[in-house]
This record gives structure tokens, C-alpha cells and sequence, in this order.
């Protein structure tokens, strides 16, 4: 199946299982108070973007031997908290947007108070997802935990939180005070744990062995890290910059631009080779390697 096929395929599965969660809410009369809440979260969930996080949960999930539905819960869990990430960020506390995906940011449509509200409960809902994977997805209670666990881990004080924060510290510094381990760290932390958390989550829910997971998460890190280069290429295209109207730190700030699209290649490429060991079923990991270097948006 060519690249393209697999991934609008799977995306249309992620799409229709995030809309019965909100059909089945929006069908509870009990949920009936928290409308507009719903209403909020849908809203920046849909249209939706290109879904990679989850489709990730999901590929990894098949290189095990597994299958899309498998994961499905968790893969929906995970573009949640991508989906929550993005409302707190285009906050005029930190990024200040008012545009994602061609429409208003959350608090420009629904207000500061319901967007944050919004992000929260997406959060929220996430690790119940993914704790009702126990009985819908018979995944065993201490692989959930362990999911659970790495999700927690991605996401926190010393995961995308903790990235937020120092993107926001970093941008108080001249380029000549930014060098590319910092950089990296911070780009890690920011957008490379959810990835990766992403992709052992879809492969732990399918009993992967201690040696797949070890493959796997160097996959993972390699492909964050590239995926956040190449964002770094296309922002520049834009003229990116902060909240405070100063230029963001970037990779092409730190390396020519030369240089930062060789990087691009060579973590892709490193995360190609750590699936040396996986046959065919692992080909859609790889060619969304490729796949994050190439893309143009």
C-alpha cells in the first residue's frame, strides 16, 4: 500500500473512533450540562491535521503483528493530548495565535477560560481512554499501567511541559547564547517524548519484546528529533516568530540551512536503520521517515 493510502486509511479510522466518543457523550443526557465543553474540544480536534501521532501508535502496533484496531482507543488517547498541547500553546500566554488549521485558535472562538477548559479536559479524557483499553482492547492492567506511566512521563514536568517552559526561557537569549545540544534538549522534551511515547505505546499494547521496544524507542527518538528539524525549515520559510515579536530560536539559526536539511536526513536515516531487525510489517515506520523529511507543510 503506498504511503499516502495508508495514512489517509488510517486517519479516517482515528477520525470516525474521536467522533463516537463525542456522539456517545453528546447522546448522554447526563453529559448534557458540559455541551459547550464538548463543543470547544471537537472544535480543535476537527478538521483535523494529519494525525501522524496516532497513526505512529497504530504502525507500531502492526510491526508487532498486530492490527489498527488493536490500539485504536490509545492512538485516539494520544491525539488528544497532541490536540490539548496545541489549544495551551496558541494561548496569549505563550504562543499567542490566532490561527490553527485555517480557522480561529480555541480562545479566539470560545474565550481564554473555555479554551484552557477545553485543553484540560482533553488531557483528562485521554487517560481514561486509555484505561478503558483494560476491558475493550483486553490489554493486560500492568501494560496499561505501563502506558499510562510513559504518557504521564511524556507529557510532564520533564516532558512537553517542561519543553513549553524552556521554549518560552530560551527565546530570552541571543542566537550567540543557544547551542545545538540546548536546542536539542529542548526540542526532545517539547516534541520528541509524545512522539515517542506514541510509538511504544502502540507496540506495548501488543506485548512487544524488551529488544523490540529497545529498537523502537531509538526509532522514536531519531524520528522526533527530525520531525521538529524539518518544522524548524518550513517555520523559517515563514518568518517565524514569538510572542514577544523576536525571532524563535531555531536549528537554521544554530546550523546553515544546508546543514540543518542534512541533519533532517541523517535522523531519519538513524531511525530507518534501528528497524533493521523488523521484516515488512515495520515498512509504513519507515516510510514515515522518509515521509516527515519530505514534507512540505
Amino acid at each position: 500500500m503506498k504511503l499516502n493510502i495508508y495514512l489517509e486509511t488510517k486517519k479516517s479510522l482515528i477520525d470516525n473512533a474521536l467522533e463516537t466518543f463525542f456522539a456517545e457523550r453528546k447522546s448522554n443526557k447526563k453529559e448534557s450540562p458540559f455541551s459547550l465543553l464538548y463543543e470547544a474540544m471537537h472544535y480543535s480536534l476537527f478538521p483535523s491535521g494529519k494525525r501522524l501521532r496516532p497513526i505512529l501508535t497504530c504502525a507500531a502496533a502492526e510491526a508487532i503483528g498486530g492490527k489498527t484496531e488493536d490500539v485504536l482507543d490509545i492512538a485516539c488517547a494520544i491525539e488528544m493530548v497532541h490536540t490539548y498541547s496545541l489549544i495551551h500553546d496558541d494561548l496569549p500566554a505563550m504562543d499567542d495565535d490566532d490561527y490553527r488549521r485555517g480557522k480561529p485558535t480555541n480562545h479566539i472562538k470560545y474565550g481564554e477560560a473555555t479554551a484552557i477548559l477545553a485543553g484540560d479536559a482533553l488531557v483528562t479524557e485521554a487517560f481514561g481512554l486509555i484505561a478503558q483499553a483494560r476491558k475493550k482492547l483486553n490489554i493486560p492492567s500492568d501494560t496499561l499501567l505501563e502506558i499510562i506511566e510513559d504518557l504521564a512521563l511524556a507529557c510532564g514536568a520533564s516532558g512537553m511541559i517542561g519543553g513549553q517552559l524552556l521554549d518560552i526561557q530560551i527565546q530570552e537569549k541571543s542566537e550567540d547564547e543557544i547551542n545545538y545540544p540546548e536546542l536539542e534538549f529542548l526540542y526532545i522534551r517539547k516534541t520528541g517524548n509524545l512522539i515517542l511515547a506514541a510509538i511504544t505505546s502502540g507496540a506495548k499494547a501488543l506485548k512487544a519484546s524488551e529488544k523490540q521496544i529497545k529498537a523502537l524507542t531509538q526509532y522514536g527518538i531519531n524520528l522526533g528529533l527530525a520531525f521538529q528539524v524539518v518544522d524548524d525549515i518550513l517555520d523559517m520559510h515563514d518568518n517565524y516568530r514569538g510572542p514577544d515579536g523576536g525571532k524563535k530560536p531555531a536549528f537554521p539559526t544554530i546550523l546553515s540551512l544546508d546543514e540543518t536539511k542534512q541533519r533532517s536526513w541523517e535522523l531519519a536515516s538513524r531511525a530507518v536503520e534501528a528497524l533493521k531487525e523488523f521484516d515488512q510489517k515495520a515498512d509504513p515506520l519507515r516510510e514515515i521517515a522518509h515521509y516527515v523529511v519530505e514534507r512540505r507543510e
